[in-house]
């Protein structure tokens, strides 16, 4: 008797399933996310389901345990992230958009835990030729760096048993397929399985996985949903391809801290960690120009001083434009009303551009006040000192609010030589008489400019 196929279909935005084509997917609220996909029914392995009696369930009393060891990856931004190292039979799911960077840092990680065992390199989409003139140039050559092209799932199965290596990089999900699925690679149901095969490869034979993955347009995860949720940890590589420097962000972590981040600086011999971030992002800034300020942000539990820059012009048209990198746009236009509310700002008729310099996502808070100083600075042609750092939250009544880990953002501006630190008035309780740096207090956006554009 022939294995039963059915029609469903599946979105591939949250891989919902529905018996029939919807135009919206009623899970995740997408529209056009659903395809065609065959799904194969075997009577014998359904089965065998029905005849597994599964494993006994244990007192929690009982079970040995003891606390995870760590392996170094020798790469100490990647290290940071991950937590202080790799953990024996996780997956790290690693994603990012087309030419950032992932296999790169993926041959990296290679060379440098081949040195201490074996590792497979299973890649999908180069030929064995391509990743060696790839290794060639980045210098990552080991004996014990094991090549394999191949995207059957279960031939990668059939060479971890053969070769019993510690470590193995999938590159990449999308490419990865199983034969017994009639759906073609890339699509929902392959990518879920492949995922959750090689997730439970891991747990069994305590290997270290590395899946790449890649993204979509929108810039998220290529794939379901539930991808993120099967992997132990979720690494996003971010960053402009035309720029130099790279952001490895950590935003899921079974085994540490979420939210850490990782600076890279690409080169011609590859990735090169940057040791000290703040310094090089602050490298090329002008003296003496308006719309200009540093402030001190925080990437997980890395202080980084950024520049953010604004400049402000009249406006031709009949809707001033507003552009914003680096900044939440809504987050912008809130500061921007705060400034012709309460400070008394005409920015109505202007057209207002806000950057923040490195290509830094600045997501908290805290970066509400230096954004309003940089808008204020060009608009009144005021620069503010060079030496000066602004950090603050803003409200809608104009007050400048307290940001947690205020500390921390002072001595890395200490250590880089700035003299003055803007801060609001609900941190003073935190300063020190240890703190060598002059520390200005501020209660509103107003007093903030007074304090500031001198």
């Amino acid at each position: 008797m022939s294995p039963k196929t059915e029609i469903q279909f599946l979105c591939q935005n949250c891989g919902f399933d529905s018996p029939r084509w919807l135009g919206k997917c009623p899970a995740c609220n997408e529209w056009n996310t659903f395809v065609e996909e065959k799904v194969l029914e075997s009577p014998k392995a359904k089965a065998q389901v029905q005849k597994s009696q599964g494993q006994k369930p244990v007192p929690i009393t009982k079970i040995e345990f003891k606390d995870e060891e760590r392996v170094s990856t020798s790469i100490a931004e990647l290290d940071r992230v991950l937590g202080g190292g790799v953990v024996a039979g996780s997956v790290v799911l690693a994603a990012g958009e087309p030419g950032i960077g992932k296999s790169t840092l993926m041959l990296q990680i290679a060379e440098s835990l081949s040195k201490r065992s074996i590792v497979l390199y299973v890649s999908g989409e180069e030929s064995l030729k391509q990743i060696r003139l790839r290794a060639e140039r980045l210098g990552t050559l080991s004996a014990s760096l094991q090549l394999l092209s191949e995207t059957d799932l279960f031939a990668i199965e059939h060479a971890i048993g053969e070769l019993k290596p510690n470590f193995v990089i999938v590159d990449s999900i999308q490419t990865t397929s199983r034969g017994d699925l009639p759906s073609a690679a890339g699509s929902v149901s392959q990518v879920r399985e492949c995922a959750a095969y090689l997730t439970m490869i891991a747990k069994q034979t305590a290997t270290t996985i590395f899946i790449v993955g890649h993204v979509t347009k929108e810039g998220a995860i290529a794939g379901p949903r539930t991808l993120e949720h099967i992997v132990d940890v979720v690494l996003y590589f971010e960053g402009e391809r035309h720029k130099q420097f790279r952001i490895l962000r950590g935003i899921k972590n079974r085994f540490g801290a979420t939210n850490e981040v990782g600076i890279f600086e690409m080169t011609e011999k590859g990735l090169i960690e940057v040791k000290n971030p703040s310094e090089v992002f602050l490298s090329e800034r002008a003296e003496r120009a308006t719309g200009s300020v540093i402030t001190a942000t925080l990437e997980g539990t890395r202080p980084l001083l950024v520049e953010v820059q604004a400049l402000v012009s009249p406006s031709t048209l009949q809707m001033p434009r507003r552009t914003v990198t680096g900044i939440d746009y809504n987050r912008a236009s809130i500061i921007i009303a705060v400034l012709e509310r309460r400070a008394g700002l005409k920015l109505g008729s202007k057209d207002i551009y806000v950057n923040v310099a490195g290509g830094v996502n600045l997501e908290e808070p805290a970066a509400d006040l230096p954004l309003a100083v940089s808008i204020a600075s060009c608009y009144k042609d005021i620069p503010v000192d060079a030496k000066t750092v602004v950090i603050g939250e803003v409200g809608l009544g104009g007050e400048v609010r307290a940001v947690h880990q205020v500390i921390p953002r002072i001595k890395e501006a200490e250590k880089l030589g700035f003299k003055r630190i803007i801060i609001p008035k609900g941190n003073a309780k935190e300063i020190s008489s240890k703190i060598n740096i002059d520390v200005g207090l501020v209660a509103d956006v107003s007093g903030a400019l007074r304090a500031v554009l001198k």
